[in-house]
């Protein structure tokens, strides 16, 4: 379990550096010229990736944020759908996971 909390602890400190380093390219992205055509194209798709990643960083922030709080709960590695094992292999690849690989395969999120 401690190897878990270390593995989560690392995880969500490196997703809110990339998501300040997200918000602080976004403040400042823009030279001082003003932008052809080509340009306003590159930085709009490259806004639309930057928002799309910290979307998925923020969803992983939570799960992570949740993860600790079932560690603290005694409810870490127990399936949140059919009350399981959830199974170290798979809390090593995902430790924030939620569910067993059966339940796992019929939730959708």
């Amino acid at each position: 379990m401690n190897e878990a909390r270390e593995a989560l602890l690392q995880r969500r400190s490196s997703l809110r550096g990339l998501l300040r380093a997200h918000l602080a390219e976004a403040g400042g992205t823009r030279s001082g010229r003003e932008p052809d055509p080509v340009d306003e194209a590159v930085e709009e798709r490259a806004e639309e990736v930057r928002v799309r990643l910290s979307e998925w960083e923020q969803r992983e922030l939570r799960d992570i944020d949740d993860a600790l709080v079932r560690i603290e709960q005694g409810r870490f590695g127990h399936c949140s759908r059919c009350g399981g094992a959830i199974g170290r292999h798979r809390l090593r690849a995902i430790p924030e996971a939620r569910h067993c690989m059966a339940c796992s395969a019929q939730v959708k999120r």
